[in-house]
């Protein structure tokens, strides 16, 4: 039987890789990033098995719990945790006797023209307003790394009074947050430069109040920065959840969810689907088909009246919860969805405006009158249906079972219009052919009236 050879090799980025009869080449993610090599032959198979095995259990819960680190080039930490987002994570080292926190901030670029930041809320979690946050990115003019503190005003409007300093930035402006020290550094030392996944480290020395231990973080990238100026970060549901609440003494983590943000998104989706997406357009279909069925007199005026008039209350409630989301969420724009709204309820408002300037049947204008409605109502019904669809991609349900109950509902509705289109086609052309063949008929009692006479 042959020995069992184990090395240590140092490795990057680990896998899993099983190949051969005779071998098994074996990589995990450990924090220390090691690999173990495993040569075997046919006899010792379950011995490997099983100690492969082994060494998945002891490892895996390592990975599962994510990467952070306690130990950088230049200093040694007490505890870290991983962010939820943008592979980030910090480590720190708290003092409880002067209350000092010192910390280190680990993220990514995501552009070499882009920023990496860093912050904390004094005020509130789950909030980028009022963030006390340290950007860097490189210097326009050097092309060396910087570190610039900023306050947010509003989400993504930055404020700096602080010039360019060569040593480490000192409290002003930040005079809220306390900063007492504050450095960042490329992760490979000088030699590292700022690409697409570089990695960078934000340091800081901050003093926390003595009565509280838990602190309000947020950290963000951009694509730019125009001058000293970093540009807006991507706002996917990733991105706009990059903030976290920890304990400095416990490293317990919590990540504050608005959850009454998205209840109100979803019942601004729900009654606009509900509105423009579906009752709008019944309400057309039965003003084009049931005026048609003489049996029911003008009782298809009352009904088409009765839908339009709920589809535009529903609508007006959902409009109007739009235009609270978006004043709650300054800088985030969903242009093309905001326009379509605008536009749906205008030419709503439009069509329930001109019921009361309707003219009679024996007016000069009501044909006018009549264009203007039928070219305005099915304008506001496509639009109406097609920013439902946009409400989706804004939600991101696109493939959820909600859009699909959507389509199905449209789908019949068109099932509906279709085959009452084809019926008034066929009733419309048998009416025609017997008008043709009374006229005909009569024609030809005519003639043979004046051929006797």
């Amino acid at each position: 039987m042959k020995k069992i050879i184990i090395s240590n090799i140092k490795y990057k980025k680990g896998v899993i890789d099983v190949s051969g009869s005779n071998h098994i080449f074996l990589k995990f993610h450990y924090s220390y990033k090691e690999v173990l090599k495993i040569n075997i032959d046919d006899q010792t198979m379950a011995t490997s098995i099983l100690t492969f095995l082994l060494l998945l259990a002891t490892k895996l819960p390592e990975t599962l719990a994510g990467h952070c680190t306690t130990t950088t080039a230049t200093k040694t930490f007490e505890k870290c945790i991983s962010l939820p987002t943008q592979q980030a994570s910090i480590a720190w080292t708290y003092h409880p006797h002067n209350a000092t926190l010192d910390l280190c901030f680990f993220g990514t670029f995501i552009s070499p023209s882009g920023w990496v930041g860093w912050g904390i809320n004094p005020d509130s979690p789950a909030q980028m307003t009022g963030s006390r946050v340290l950007i860097a990115f490189p210097d326009p003019n050097s092309g060396q790394l910087i570190l610039l503190p900023y306050l947010i005003l509003l989400p993504y409007v930055l404020d700096s009074s602080v010039k360019l300093q060569k040593s480490p930035l000192l409290s002003s402006p930040l005079d809220h947050l306390r900063l007492s020290s504050s450095s960042a550094s490329l992760y490979g030392g000088k030699m590292a430069t700022i690409r697409n996944g570089a990695s960078v480290q934000i340091y800081a020395s901050v003093k926390l109040s003595s009565n509280s231990t838990k602190i309000h973080h947020v950290w963000n990238r951009g694509l730019y920065v125009q001058g000293y100026s970093p540009t807006i970060h991507p706002t996917t549901s990733i991105d706009l959840s990059s903030f976290s609440t920890f304990d400095v003494t416990s490293g317990f983590a919590t990540v504050s969810r608005n959850s009454g943000s998205r209840a109100l998104k979803v019942t601004h989706g729900v009654l606009n689907a509900v509105a423009w997406g579906f009752l709008l357009p019944a309400g057309a279909v039965t003003a084009r088909y049931l005026r048609q069925m003489q049996s029911i007199g003008p009782t298809w005026f009352y009904i088409h009246t009765a839908i339009q008039l709920s589809g535009f209350l529903l609508g007006t409630i959902g409009f109007s919860i739009g235009i609270v989301l978006g004043r709650n969420s300054p800088g985030v724009t969903y242009g093309l969805h905001r326009s379509l709204g605008i536009a749906t309820f205008t030419a709503a408002a439009l069509q329930t405006l001109a019921l009361l300037f309707r003219p009679k049947t024996t007016n000069k204008f009501r044909r006018y009158w009549k264009s203007y409605h039928h070219f305005v109502g099915y304008a506001c019904v496509v639009m109406g249906v097609v920013n439902v669809f946009q409400g989706f991609e804004v939600l991101r349900e696109g493939r959820s079972y909600a859009k699909l109950g959507y389509c199905l509902c449209l789908s019949t509705l068109v099932g509906v219009c279709v085959a009452m289109e084809v019926n008034s086609w066929v009733v419309f052309c048998r009416k025609a052919k017997e008008e043709k063949m009374k006229r005909d008929g009569l024609t030809d009692d005519r003639c043979s009236s004046g051929i006797h006479s």
